[in-house]
C-alpha cells in the first residue's frame, strides 16, 4: 500500500452513507498505515473517532492517546469524555478534568468542566460557578462555533427555567431541537440522538406536546406509555405505524412488525429502506396518535 493509495480508500470511505464492515475493515487499514507512515494526530483523532462511534472504545482510547502525544488538542478532549463517561469500564473524573482542562478555548471543554461544577465531579460543586460557564460561552463563544449549538442552549434553558423564565427556555429548546435535528440527519452518532432524548424530556416538562405538529422526535415522549402512532413516509411513500406496549411494566417497540426492546433500541436502530429512521426525520410527515 502507498500513501495514495491509503488516502483514496479514506476518500472512497468518507462518500459511503451506510459502510459495510468490509468497508471499514479497508478504512481503518489505510488509517493504521497512513497514521504509521505520516505520524499526522488528524489522522489518529479521525480514526479514534470512527472506533469511538462504533463503540470499541478501547481502541478509541488508543487512537486519542496516541493523537494526544502529539500534541492534539481535541484529541484531549475526546479523551475527556473517555474518562467521564467511563468509556472503556472505569470512571476518572480527575483525569476527565485533565484532560478537559488541557483543552483551553475548546467550548465542549468548556461546558464538560462547567458540567463537572454542576455535578461535583473531582471538583467542588458549585452551581454558579457552572453558570458562569455557560452564560460565557452563549454571550462571547458560541458566535465562533455555532455547532455546539445544542449543547449550550439545552444547558441555558434549564438554567432559565430554574429562573422560572419558561419561555425563554422553551424557545432554546425548540431551537436547539432544530439544529439537533438537521445535525442527526447528517450524523446518526449515539451522542447526538442522546441529547435530543434529554431535550425532548426536559422540553415537555415546560410545555405540552402538540398533538397537531408532531414529528419523529415527539416520539421519545409518546412511547413513554402504551401507543400506536401512524406516519408517512416520503421516502417509499408509504404509511408506517409505530406502537409502545406494557410489556410487564417495561414498554417494548413495535415499529412496521419489528420489535425493539425499547425507545432507544428503536431511535438507535429502527430503518426504512435501509435507512436509519433518525437520518430521514424530513422525510416523515403526519404523524398521528390512532
Amino acid at each position: 500500500m502507498t500513501i495514495n493509495d491509503a488516502l483514496m480508500i479514506r476518500e472512497r470511505f468518507a462518500d459511503e452513507d451506510n459502510p459495510s464492515e468490509e468497508d471499514f475493515f479497508l478504512y481503518s487499514e489505510a488509517m493504521a498505515f497512513l497514521i504509521e507512515e505520516t505520524k499526522d494526530s488528524d489522522y489518529m483523532l479521525e480514526l479514534g473517532g470512527w472506533y469511538y462511534e462504533r463503540k470499541d472504545f478501547d481502541l478509541a482510547l488508543k487512537y486519542y492517546e496516541k493523537a494526544s502525544s502529539f500534541g492534539n488538542e481535541d484529541a484531549n478532549v475526546c479523551l475527556g469524555y473517555i474518562w467521564y463517561y467511563g468509556r472503556t469500564g472505569t470512571v476518572d473524573y480527575k483525569k476527565a478534568f485533565e484532560y478537559y482542562s488541557a483543552a483551553p478555548g475548546h467550548i465542549n471543554a468548556l461546558y464538560k468542566v462547567a458540567d463537572m461544577y454542576r455535578n461535583g465531579y473531582y471538583v467542588e460543586k458549585n452551581y454558579e460557578k457552572y453558570k458562569e460557564i455557560i452564560e460565557d460561552i452563549y454571550a462571547n463563544h458560541l458566535k465562533f462555533a455555532p455547532h455546539y449549538i445544542p449543547e449550550i442552549y439545552v444547558r441555558l434553558a434549564k438554567i432559565r427555567a430554574l429562573e422560572g423564565k419558561t419561555d425563554e427556555a422553551t424557545r432554546l429548546y425548540r431551537e436547539a431541537r432544530e439544529e439537533l435535528t438537521a445535525r442527526i440527519c447528517r450524523n446518526a452518532f449515539f451522542g447526538n440522538i442522546t441529547i435530543m432524548k434529554w431535550l425532548i424530556n426536559d422540553l415537555y416538562k415546560l410545555t405540552d406536546v402538540d398533538a397537531n405538529n408532531l414529528d419523529l422526535y415527539d416520539l421519545f415522549e409518546l412511547l413513554k406509555k402504551p401507543v400506536k402512532i401512524r406516519f408517512r413516509s416520503d421516502v417509499d411513500g408509504r404509511e408506517h405505524t409505530v406502537e409502545a406496549v406494557d410489556e410487564g411494566g417495561e414498554v417494548a417497540i413495535n415499529f412496521d412488525g419489528k420489535w425493539y426492546r425499547n425507545v432507544d433500541d428503536f431511535f438507535g436502530k429502527a430503518e426504512i429502506d435501509g435507512e436509519r429512521l433518525v437520518t430521514l426525520a424530513y422525510e416523515l410527515c403526519d404523524f398521528e396518535a390512532i
